[in-house]
């Protein structure tokens, strides 16, 4: 079996910087904070990242700066101690909260729009429109709570270069202004479109048992997917599914696909092309973000499905990765390289599952998987997004 080389997890590197090693404008602000940054490929375990106090936000606070990433979008931790409440803050950029861990309630207000107050527990998602002030409480006295943000802040100073234009600006958004209340806030609701399963609204209550899937027939390994709308913002993403002893295909896009694990336990391999692999091994709470156009694939060894959320900040980085589109950017299981199976099978077998990985697949581009009666005759449509 070929030999899986890994590099090391955390590179002394700095990515939010220009092609001639000056730092952009977001890696000289985060840095000036004197927080916590981690750098490198992935966060095996977001939960357990050192934090350490954002005074003027009353958190606790680490930046992650993932390879991934490039100068495109940002990932930060906001701890709450016990029984703690943080700042009210207005932010001017749309923001993606994930729970990590912990229970809470989050208030979120705007001029003319009255607050609206809601619970959140683990993996909870989230959206706080641009422009609105939030503020976040642990609603639990024994432990601290922990969410991870995802924005495109780096983008958004390259083009105004001072953090107090977007933190505490006295703009008002003019979707605000309009008392949009569901842009505020609302739950979650199925609505038609996409691949089938599209939910829209600002609140997900738990991504571990969130269900309304359909099947995602252009990935393989047997999965379902559901893509993720947030009012009016360009941001957005999709959760996957797939089942024990299975695995996706290999497939490439664009830059800042933050890719966090509400459940389950496997392993991904990014690489890019004629390079050494990278080897990510996940479990809950696990992060990584694909470098821009390297291949990644990822794998099932749990006894239980795996779930994976991916969170894309900016359409215009995150390009269809169909292989009808671009044929080069997925590699189908009969033309991927004998190794990956291998390996698959070998980390498989060190936890007594078996593959349920069909021979046919390796021997058919075309290969159909077998779906539940009621699925087989859906179409999976693939538009623009965060590709998984």
């Amino acid at each position: 079996m070929a030999q899986v080389q890994m590099k090391s997890v955390y590179e002394p590197q700095r990515f939010s910087q220009d092609r001639r090693g000056k730092l952009l404008p977001y890696g000289q602000w985060i840095e000036s904070l004197g927080l916590p940054i981690h750098r490198g490929y992935f966060i095996e375990d977001a939960r357990t990242l050192e934090v350490a106090p954002w005074p003027e936000m009353e958190c606790n606070a680490a930046f992650i700066e993932l390879e991934g990433m490039k100068g495109v979008s940002e990932a930060r931790i906001t701890e709450i101690p016990p029984g703690g409440t943080t700042a009210p803050v207005k932010f001017g950029l749309d923001d993606a909260v994930y729970v990590l861990e912990g229970n809470g309630i989050t208030t979120v207000w705007a001029e003319g729009v009255g607050k609206k107050t809601f619970e959140w527990g683990p993996r909870s998602l989230f959206l706080i429109p641009q422009g609105a002030t939030r503020q976040y409480s642990n609603a639990r006295g024994d432990r601290p709570a922990r969410l991870v943000h995802n924005n495109y802040m780096p983008v958004a100073m390259s083009m105004y270069p001072d953090p107090s234009f977007f933190y505490d600006n006295a703009y008002e958004v003019p979707s605000l202004l309009e008392a949009n209340e569901e842009e505020l806030y609302s739950v979650a609701s199925r609505r038609e479109g996409g691949r089938g399963a599209t939910w829209h609204g600002n609140f997900f209550t738990d991504l571990a048992v969130w269900d309304g899937l359909v099947p995602h027939r252009q990935r393989g390994g047997g999965g379902h997917v559901v893509d993720i709308s947030f009012p009016n913002s360009g941001m957005g993403g999709h959760m996957s599914v797939f089942p024990v002893g299975t695995y996706k295909k290999a497939h490439r896009h664009g830059p800042g696909v933050v890719i966090i694990i509400p459940g389950g336990e496997g392993f991904s391999i990014m690489w890019q092309e004629g390079e050494e692999q990278i080897v990510v091994p996940w479990h809950e709470g696990s992060m990584f973000v694909p470098p821009n156009q390297w291949f990644h694939q990822h794998f099932n060894v749990s006894k239980m499905p795996a779930r994976y959320l991916a969170l894309g900040p900016l359409q215009q980085t995150r390009p269809s990765a169909a292989k009808g589109d671009r044929p080069n950017d997925q590699i189908e299981y009969p033309e991927e390289a004998p190794w990956i199976r291998e390996h698959f099978e070998s980390e498989l077998a060190k936890r007594g599952v078996e593959s349920l990985m069909p021979d046919g697949a390796y021997k058919d581009v075309n290969y159909k998987w077998t779906y539940d009666a009621g699925e087989e005759q859906g179409a999976d449509i693939y538009l623009a997004g965060p590709a998984g």
